[in-house]
């Protein structure tokens, strides 16, 4: 929801105002502006997903992922794990710590919300 490690998790995947990019190792980060997705009629997920991807990204750690996002996230072979909350700061340790899992679905149902 914000800029730096320190910012909340948001739940959303696609919607998501700002996207971290992080190296696990040395806590640099790329920090992806999302506004055109967040109030994108439709799309949202996929085009998220896209621009994750291309930035080779490895996993992607949220709140929730739709059907589009997990789609196109794992055909670009980006590993998924869900339920992240907090900050990012949290949810990097948690990783680290092997609190998440791939998941091999989408958990909630695509649309704007």
């Amino acid at each position: 929801m914000g800029t730096d490690l320190d910012s909340e998790v948001d739940g959303r995947f696609g919607r998501a105002r700002y996207i971290l990019l992080v190296d696990e190792e040395s806590n640099d980060f790329e920090v992806i502006d999302n506004e055109e997705n967040v109030e994108a009629i439709q799309g949202a997920g996929i085009q998220t997903a896209q621009d994750v991807s291309e930035r080779g990204a490895e996993w992607v750690l949220t709140g929730h992922v739709g059907p589009k996002a997990f789609k196109a996230l794992s055909t670009a072979r980006v590993r998924i794990g869900t339920g992240a909350s907090g900050t990012v700061r949290e949810t990097l340790r948690r990783y680290k710590n092997g609190e998440f899992m791939e998941v091999m679905e989408a958990d909630v149902q695509g649309g704007r919300k």
